[in-house]
């Protein structure tokens, strides 16, 4: 008004310029961040700064009352000094499953946020808002939100675009209850299938992994680099830095005894792509030692490689109870006080989940054994989060918005897309696609329950295989059902206590299944893992890790008795880990691998089955014939596998290995230029036909080998692949390009260099079957 020469009474300008000048830098959201994040620091007290680096999770009982609701004179009582970081909202009450407390939907979690970021914002001191983050691998986990298939399944679409969209439904299901982060995606390599926790990865190759994290983190947080969180969009956390996918033994948590050039080769390159490609605001450490070192107080990989070599801006969190462990499990501390110092030390700036550790920081500056500037180190990068999140400006959520976006119509039709891209043919002689007709026995221990896998949320609806055959084929087919055998006697994945089935009683149930299918016209089996057989093994008393790959109690008897009936049988996998299915793989007809399909599951099995889905999925791992074989993955050392007496070392199935119900052929690759300069890049081109009756789906696989080199390198790396869909008679030419980082390796004197010489240039459709040409590298 004054610059338009109006007047204003002086007392109504004095108050407004007075009022202006009292509001706190940091409550001026046109501030530069870290200028907000300096003045905020310089009005907190110690003790104000330790709640911002600690959690709630298991206490958070604590603030509510009998109805689980917030009870505010605890909440004030328990936490004066304000609360920093609070863990999934939308359980009941912390570490209990949801079959025993069922958690909270939409609407109840947003009033529990609001309730809770409303009592900070106006009755703590500074009113610092509060930092809750969620899990979401494979969907929200919660009730009502979207279920998707698990992360090996959709690792083995080759398809990062949908990766990318399915994450993005995933953040802003979360979002919309108020929550601004989730400890997703894992970017392990897996290589060993005795690991539980294969099934939360995107598998063993390097590149791969690399390719689908990045677009994991791209559909949470949005493409670029940009650090402020936008609408519908949650800050995901790259998870586990690193060794925690080879663990020794395949036990979880066990020590990953590698070597810098392994680290450099294999572990890092998914978490520096990510680093580098993306937008990343949180890293969390992984829970294993490196070289006698374990991460969480591993100043190297915190420090030197992560912040360092990558340029790394943001927070770094624990995961859950890691710190602890320093003392509890590696014995490299003597007391939670001295874990904490490691800890905070290596650039740990987050206790996670309820920060046990972290409390003690408050004693220990006093004491003068831990320096505050520390502290604030750890402050400032988790206060920058939550001004990255605009959470000073509007921290609450709507209920009748999270409502309406939460499991709406295109997250449900996106997950049935995800499903049916994710399934792998694995065998085919001619049985599949069946026809809705004639009688069906659908038989198994997965056949009429969807499983969701690990870290599963609770969707409003699944579909089990048996309902989707059911809805396929309506009345032109009859359909009989038998369970087979069970495979645990629970399949609660929180549950502590893991039995395998009654073997009498299975035995009884494979008569049963023997009857149900004795006069049908053909079989599908259901085989593979229940959520207890495969998956975390977070402590000692809640074991998910096996000393063996063989299917779990009376299933290959299941199978053996309904092969001697003579009839057709087609096999889904529904596991967590790749199964050593050797008889299983020789004698059925035709075998689909599923892993967890979410939600949808049923439906996209049926669809595939009946030929309405053409599968195109590939393997994202090596299956190995035999627990003996392991470790086993591809992309192996020229000494590696000289041979066995009396076995082979050839897999069950290859990496990137998947059929089709049409047929593709490729070209030999061809290389746009025959030598460049270690510089230099080129193009190298294959033309793919589909030669059969079905459009179909080809994922196109670029592999190299360095022939000579300074240190031993793999017989073959992937550096590239795309899936295409292709009509009868279509053809398509894909080209990729080969560039110094598709080329560089870590030489003798540990230098990053792409080295001149002769490379083996290979492209097709697995990584067995290919073809190549030879690039000339020059100096």
């Amino acid at each position: 008004m004054l610059a338009l020469g109006l007047a204003l009474p002086v007392a109504t300008v004095d108050s407004a310029m007075a009022a202006a000048s009292a509001a706190p830098l940091y409550k001026d959201a046109s501030a530069p961040v870290d200028a907000r994040v300096d003045d905020l620091l310089a009005r907190m007290t110690l003790d104000e700064k330790i709640a911002q680096i600690t959690t709630v999770w298991e206490s958070k009982v604590k603030i509510f009352n009998d109805r689980l609701q917030l009870d505010p004179v605890k909440l004030r009582a328990l936490y004066p000094n304000g609360l920093g970081h609070f863990a999934r909202p939308s359980d009941a009450k912390g570490a209990v499953s949801p079959r025993v407390a069922p958690g909270r939907d939409p609407r109840a979690t947003v009033a529990l946020v609001n309730a809770l970021q409303k009592w900070a914002m106006t009755q703590t001191r500074l009113g610092i808002p509060i930092l809750f983050h969620e899990e979401g691998l494979h969907g929200y986990a919660a009730v009502g939100a979207t279920s998707f298939p698990q992360s090996i399944a959709m690792a083995s679409s080759f398809d990062t675009a949908m990766l990318r969209d399915v994450n993005s439904v995933i953040a802003r299901e979360i979002r919309a209850r108020g929550v601004p982060m989730v400890l997703s995606p894992v970017v392990d390599i897996a290589r060993d299938p005795r690991w539980g926790r294969i099934e939360e990865t995107f598998g063993e190759d390097p590149y791969l992994v690399g390719e689908m994290g990045v677009a994991a983190v791209e559909g949470l947080q949005g493409e670029g680099h940009a650090r402020d969180l936008r609408p519908g969009k949650v800050f995901a956390t790259l998870k586990h830095l690193t060794g925690h996918g080879q663990p020794e033994s395949g036990t979880n948590v066990g020590p990953a005894p590698y070597s810098e050039r392994e680290l450099r080769e294999n572990f890092f390159p998914p978490f520096e792509q990510v680093v580098k490609r993306t937008g990343i605001e949180a890293v969390m450490a992984s829970y294993n030692e490196i070289d006698s070192v374990p991460s969480h107080m591993n100043h190297w990989l915190l420090g030197d490689v992560l912040r360092g070599e990558w340029g790394f801006r943001g927070a770094v969190v624990s995961d859950y109870s890691a710190i602890d462990q320093l003392m509890s499990i590696h014995h490299v501390a003597g007391s939670l006080e001295e874990a904490a110092t490691r800890a905070l030390d290596a650039g740990v700036d987050a206790d996670l989940p309820d920060g046990l550790s972290y409390a003690t920081l408050g004693k220990l500056v006093r004491e003068g054994k831990v320096s505050e500037a520390k502290v604030d180190k750890a402050v400032r990068r988790m206060l920058e989060l939550k001004f990255r999140a605009g959470l000073f400006e509007n921290p609450y959520a709507d209920a009748a918005t999270a409502e309406a976006i939460t499991n709406n119509a295109d997250a449900r039709a996106l997950a049935l897309r995800a499903a049916q891209r994710s399934i792998t043919l694995l065998k085919n002689d001619g049985m599949l696609p069946l026809k809705p007709e004639g009688s069906i026995a659908v038989i198994g221990p997965s056949a009429a329950v969807a499983r969701l896998g690990g870290y599963y949320g609770q969707p409003p609806h699944t579909v089990s295989i048996l309902d989707g055959i059911k809805a396929k084929v309506g009345s032109r087919a009859s359909i009989v059902f038998a369970q087979g055998v069970k495979i645990t006697e629970d399949d609660d994945w929180w549950a502590d206590k893991v039995v395998k089935s009654d073997p009498a009683e299975n035995r009884e149930l494979i008569a049963q299944a023997v009857e149900a299918a004795r006069n049908v016209d053909r079989i599908v089996l259901t085989l593979g893992d229940t959520e207890q057989s495969s998956r975390e093994g977070w402590a000692d008393n809640h074991l998910g890790d096996r000393s063996s790959l063989d299917l779990v109690g009376e299933q290959q008897a299941l199978f053996d008795a309904l092969k001697a009936l003579g009839k057709p049988i087609a096999v889904v996998l529904i596991n967590g880990r790749p199964a050593s299915t050797v008889k299983v793989s020789e004698q059925a007809n035709a075998i689909l691998e599923g892993w967890y399909l979410g939600e949808q599951g049923g439906n996209a099995v049926a669809d595939v089955l009946f030929g309405d889905v053409n599968p195109g999925g590939k393997l994202p791992v090596t299956v190995p014939r035999s627990v003996g074989q392991l470790p086993m993955f591809y992309n192996v050392k020229p000494s590696a596998r000289r041979g066995y007496l009396f076995d082979t070392t050839d897999p069950l199935y290859p990496f990137g290995f998947g059929l089709s119900y049409t047929t593709f052929s490729l070209s030999a690759p061809r290389l746009d230029a025959i030598s460049i300069g270690t510089g230099g890049s080129t193009g190298v081109s294959v033309d793919v036909r589909n030669t059969g009756r079905r459009t179909g789906d080809e994922v196109v696989q670029f592999y190299i080998r360095d022939k000579v080199s300074s240190v031993t390198r793999p017989i073959k790396e992937l550096k590239g692949f795309e899936r295409v869909t292709l009509k009868p008679g279509e053809v398509r030419t894909v080209t990729f390009t080969i560039s110094p980082e598709s080329l560089q390796m870590w030489n003798d004197q540990m230098h990053r260099v792409v080295e001149p010489g002769e490379f083996d240039i290979m492209t097709g459709n697995s990584s067995v079957a290919l073809q190549s040409t030879t690039l000339t590298v020059t100096p």
